[in-house]
């Protein structure tokens, strides 16, 4: 299985914390999208080993990404990034098949652990 991380949240500086978390870890194979359009496209393209994906985001939101991907690969190891209050999401989310979720602000360690428990 593929160790690239797909960090997909349209705020960059979000998509550059949890980089620079992921590579003091060890982590060095990133993709990034910066909307759910793209997300889908960059699924696609590099068949991450795991999605790290934002719930609220323009274009398409974040359930509506995980909706699609799943469709285009079942198996897709897919990690929800919700602020507080998107609990309702969250849990639709799982339903939908997200493995783990991370509530923002997420402690670096928390990121970490969850990244390593899905790729196993």
């Amino acid at each position: 299985m593929s160790n690239k991380i797909l960090i997909v949240d349209d705020a960059a500086f979000m998509r550059m914390m949890i980089k620079d978390n992921l590579k003091k870890a060890g982590y060095t194979d990133f993709v990034e999208a910066g909307d759910g359009e793209q997300a889908v496209l960059k699924y696609e393209e590099e068949k991450p080993g795991v999605v790290l994906l934002d719930i609220a985001m323009p274009v398409m939101d974040g359930i509506q990404v995980l909706r699609t991907i799943k469709q285009l690969d079942p198996n897709a190891k897919v990690i929800m990034c919700s602020a507080m209050g998107q609990e309702g999401m969250v849990v639709e989310a799982i339903k939908l098949g997200a493995l783990d979720f991370i509530v923002k602000p997420f402690k670096p360690e928390r990121l970490v652990q969850t990244v390593k428990n899905v790729l196993g």
